[in-house]
């Protein structure tokens, strides 16, 4: 099963040793786990230290280390050069696209993601017609920005009426921060994996992100870690400790309905950012994005 490694604690040092991640301190070994078990490394401690030897078999792997500030968001990403046996034709693929076929990619991510706002707000108990209501609404590149309509009127419901997104602020923010740097780390993976290149986005288009297509992909899934938040604040208080961590880094592994079957999220990335290369190459587009979770399993997220 796909894991995330989290390093809160100063002056940990992390190898490798006979096909494990070991996490030493001084002379004292800390834990280990599989390297084929490893979906991504999350490094928030100071001094830190690893080995070379290491970082090459995670980078083997496709397993990303994510390197974060203080507000628990990502400041630096070390990627896999190769992902994908075809990875050439992808990325010639991906950079020849057209830009209908991209426009009608976001249109289904944002689509797919409004249903997912909407099935979170359902799971809470709070009114969520409104937002289902505006997936009929959303057009090619959602070039009305209706992604930004139901932003509105989800968090004020989901997260309360004074609660503005901020990723430099903490508490609540700071969890939100942690959750979406799990998620961005399995879909960076994800993106890598597929032969694509994930400066080349959809949508987000800053010149500084170099993720942008990894942001994305990621969008249908976010609400995932904002009903996992909610639960914890209202369980536990908005403090970012360990607890608070695994949960989060749990969703990794949940299960989401695609296609006949239930997926877990890590897995569910993989195809979609499979799909979209796919896509890419055929000049087609057919997407493999989740369903909405029913509303009990969205509402214990977080327990």
């Amino acid at each position: 099963m796909d894991q995330i490694v989290d390093i809160a604690t100063d002056g940990r040092h992390l190898s490798r040793d006979r096909g494990f991640l070991k996490v030493s301190e001084g002379a004292e070994e800390i834990g280990r786990i599989p390297l084929d078990q490893v979906a991504g490394v999350i490094v928030h401690a100071h001094g830190t230290t690893w080995s070379t030897s290491l970082l090459t078999e995670l980078a083997d792997r496709g397993a990303p280390v994510v390197l974060c500030g203080s507000n628990h968001a990502p400041r630096s990403v070390l990627l896999p050069l190769e992902g994908h046996h075809a990875q050439g034709a992808r990325l010639r693929a991906q950079w020849q696209a057209k830009a209908p076929l991209m426009k009608q990619a976001w249109k289904q991510v944002v689509i797919c993601k409004i249903a997912m706002q909407a099935a979170a707000l359902e799971a809470m108990g709070e009114t969520h017609a409104p937002v289902a209501m505006l997936k009929r609404k959303v057009t090619s590149g959602d070039s009305t920005n209706v992604e930004a309509q139901a932003a509105r009127y989800y968090w004020p419901r989901m997260m309360g009426q004074d609660f503005r997104r901020d990723r430099n602020a903490p508490d609540l923010n700071a969890l939100l921060n942690y959750g979406y740097t799990v998620l961005r780390a399995a879909t960076a993976r994800a993106v890598v994996a597929a032969g694509l290149h994930p400066t080349i986005g959809l949508h987000h288009s800053n010149r500084g992100n170099a993720f942008a297509l990894a942001d994305d992909l990621m969008e249908p899934f976010r609400p995932l870690v904002d009903c996992c938040v909610r639960g914890l604040v209202a369980r536990t208080g908005p403090e970012v400790n360990t607890e608070a961590k695994q949960a989060l880094a749990r969703l990794i592994a949940l299960d989401l309905p695609l296609g006949d079957g239930l997926t877990p999220v890590s897995v569910a990335l993989g195809k979609l950012a499979a799909s979209l290369g796919q896509s890419f190459e055929a000049g087609a587009l057919n997407l493999a994005l989740p369903a909405p979770l029913d509303a009990l399993t969205l509402a214990g997220l977080g327990a």
